[in-house]
């Protein structure tokens, strides 16, 4: 005779969770994504065809409004921050659009717990949404706010650095890009990392705040699959691990 799954295994399968803050339970459909066929931006958003997934790399509790890529697990502090009035208001706050007020949720959680390097890589995300929502404005500011987060943690690795100088050109922030990218080429950093600050700074000089991937900067080899695929630098964080980071597996 087959068993009988339990009510708590259907609800599983059926995509329903329990918030890890307020136990409030709702429906959200697992999710693993492809993976991506097209080489990251400079600043290390993926190719599609995840690019386009960004409305399922979070959940939401409907309850309370805490956000992260597994609500069912909270941080003890984070509790606090979502009754924390800061949270509560960027809750109300209808100037801000839907999926970028809830990357900028969970920046703030994070931020409350400490993790200030993963509350800037959440806060450029809520940027990457307002790219994609032609909002300039919103994308300027949340760059410069995912900047001041880097840089207000712990030492920054190459790659975080020329992260930073990409939302820094992005920005528009040009004195500040430019010094920063100088300060990494003056490190003699391994050659991908150099290649990619050396297409950086060009673009600094000619005031180029568009979008342009890895792929511009870093060619690829003849037979091996393409560097933009794997790793920026030889030492830090590979793209798959970011990757993983991002949709809270590692």
């Amino acid at each position: 005779m087959a068993e009988i799954p339990s009510p708590g295994s259907r609800s599983a399968a059926a995509g329903v969770i329990r918030c890890g803050v307020c136990g409030t339970e709702s429906r959200h459909p697992p999710f693993r994504p492809a993976p991506p066929e097209q080489p990251p931006d400079l600043d290390l958003r993926p190719g599609e065809p995840v690019r386009s997934t960004m409305a399922r790399w979070l959940q939401q509790c409907p309850a309370c409004g805490y956000c992260a890529p597994d609500i069912t697990r909270a941080h003890p502090a984070a509790a606090e921050a979502v009754r924390a009035a800061p949270f509560r208001a960027l809750m109300a706050d209808s100037t801000i659009p839907p999926l970028g007020r809830r990357f900028l949720a969970w920046a703030l959680v994070l931020e409350e717990t400490g993790a200030l390097h993963a509350s800037a890589e959440a806060t450029l995300q809520a940027a990457w949404v307002a790219d994609d929502l032609g909002r300039p404005d919103l994308a300027r500011s949340w760059r410069l706010e995912a900047v001041a987060l880097w840089r207000g943690g712990p030492a920054l690795d190459l790659e975080q650095s020329v992260r930073v100088v990409d939302a820094l050109r992005r920005a528009e922030a040009w004195d500040d890009a430019a010094s920063t990218a100088e300060g990494i080429a003056k490190q003699s950093p391994p050659e991908a990392v150099a290649q990619v600050v050396m297409l950086e700074r060009r673009l600094i000089e000619a005031g180029d705040a568009g979008r342009h991937t890895v792929a511009s900067a870093l060619p690829p080899p003849s037979r091996r699959p393409h560097v933009s695929h794997h790793r920026v630098a030889a030492k830090g964080e590979g793209f798959w691990a970011m990757l993983r980071r991002l949709f809270g597996k590692g």
